[in-house]
């Protein structure tokens, strides 16, 4: 499902009052999924009224407990993303049938991901723990596992990801950017979307 899209983008929006203009934007991209962060007291909100349109994919973010895995299933995920490898996150979401893809950034932790049954793991924070070398390194040693590096990467760095094999998709935030949401620069946002 990810794999789809190649491109996710993480939203941290904190009006929700501003969902539909952004679905109507992300749609009007040719980018029709978002990953709302739980980083906002509105994100559930936020994502609810995303899910609601439907014509997005619609996904929680920034996951880090149970609990929230639950309040995002209940609201309309469709996929659940974290920053780092909590198996307790991982078993509730398995256990609702939600596609997680935890975070991981060594071989540690993918193995650890590999004996939870999962083979797709958000590489996190990706530029700031060595960016693509990185990533390759990881591929050779687990052929198997598919990676959606997250964290700094750019409309420019975006590319050069995608076209490694092992790259499921990557997790971006320039297409929704802060100073875009705040300003409601939809037409920006949707531009934005429509660079790759």
């Amino acid at each position: 499902m990810i794999g789809d899209f190649r491109v996710i983008p993480v939203v941290v929006l904190h009006d929700p009052a501003s969902a539909d203009d952004l679905g109507a934007a992300l749609v009007a991209g040719g980018l029709p999924i978002a990953e709302v962060t739980f980083r906002t007291e509105g994100a559930a909100t936020v994502l609810r009224r995303l899910a609601q349109r439907g014509d997005l994919t619609v996904g929680a973010g920034t996951v880090i407990k149970a609990a929230q895995v639950d309040q995002a299933y209940e609201a309309g995920a469709r996929f659940v993303v974290s920053p780092g490898l909590s198996a307790e996150v991982v078993r509730r979401c398995q256990a609702l049938h939600l596609p997680v893809i935890p975070g991981v950034s060594t071989a540690t932790e993918i193995i650890a991901a590999l004996d939870l049954g999962l083979d797709t793991v958000k590489f996190f924070p990706a530029e700031a723990s060595g960016g693509l070398p990185t990533v390759k390194a990881l591929a050779a040693a687990f052929p198997q596992v598919r990676f959606v590096p997250t964290g700094g990467i750019t409309a420019q760095s975006a590319r050069s990801y995608l076209d490694h094999p092992a790259v499921a998709a990557v997790g971006g935030s320039w297409m929704v950017a802060p100073d875009l949401l705040a300003g409601k620069k939809w037409d920006e946002v949707a531009e934005r979307c429509a660079i790759l």
